[in-house]
């Protein structure tokens, strides 16, 4: 499969959209434009994202494994088949528990006219 966006009108299984690695995180953005992106992560066992802050609302949905999200220094256990909201602003944080995969969805607001 090619990097970059998916193609439209196209069923895809999502496991076959990114290839985890032993030590490590992949990510691939499969949709972008100016009112978010939505972008596939897989992560080794004990892998994570520092903390960060962005100036938008993201959605993690939890595909398979278990993920330790710590939003605005509480800690969020999230499994596989879980959602959580992460609000603009606040500082976050993730770390897988296990290898784990997750869609990460960007909600940016669109700029006034």
């Amino acid at each position: 499969m090619a990097t970059g966006t998916i193609q439209a009108s196209e069923a895809l299984r999502l496991e076959d959209l990114i290839t985890p690695t032993d030590h490590g995180i992949a990510s691939r953005v499969l949709a972008k434009n100016g009112g978010g992106s939505v972008t596939l992560f897989a992560f080794a066992d004990g892998e994570g994202l520092s903390e960060h802050t962005a100036p938008f609302d993201a959605l993690v949905l939890v595909l398979e494994g278990s993920l330790m999200l710590t939003i605005g220094g509480q800690a969020v256990a999230a499994a596989a088949g879980v959602i959580v909201r992460m609000p603009a602003g606040v500082p976050h944080a993730v770390e897988a528990s296990s290898a784990a995969r997750m869609l990460l969805v960007m909600l940016r607001e669109p700029k006034a006219v």
